[in-house]
């Protein structure tokens, strides 16, 4: 009897077919502190820390609907950053260590105000600080693409 499909070739008609294909440019988020900065160590990238309030800062929501969900920062961000995400919802549920974790990094980077985007090289360093501004993905990576490596 002839085989019609191999086992790979309906593996990926199924992974299409279902949406569940993965793109290069899919940017990638972690809660994650200390292995987001290992992570950059390694690949050579540097990390961006965003602090958020997910669920009610109109501004997060905006910078996210603008910047973060847009393909163009995504591939910018897939190549060159490790995403966190340093969020402090009112509604979404987060486990106790983020939380911890959380607190500590909006009291180690002085953060007063959401969004704030924190950058640090590989090594955890600052190098940079953004916050929300016009003119969406090529604004925002313009803006990053300022900030020292090292």
């Amino acid at each position: 009897m002839k085989k019609l499909f191999s086992p790979i070739a309906l593996v990926t008609l199924s992974l299409v077919l279902t949406g569940h294909f993965l793109q290069a440019d899919d940017a990638v988020w972690t809660t994650n502190y200390q292995k987001a900065v290992a992570q950059a160590k390694a690949e050579k990238k540097l990390v961006m820390l965003d602090f958020t309030g997910s669920d009610w800062c109109g501004w997060c929501m905006k910078l996210n609907k603008e910047v973060f969900s847009q393909a163009k920062f995504k591939e910018y961000a897939a190549k060159n950053l490790v995403l966190v995400e340093v969020d402090f919802p009112q509604q979404k549920p987060q486990t106790d260590d983020v939380k911890k974790q959380n607190a500590q990094l909006q009291d180690q980077f002085h953060i007063e105000g959401y969004p704030t985007i924190i950058v640090l090289n590989g090594d955890g360093k600052k190098v940079g600080e953004l916050g929300y501004m016009e003119g969406g993905p090529d604004a925002f990576v313009a803006a990053l693409e300022k900030v020292p490596k090292s």
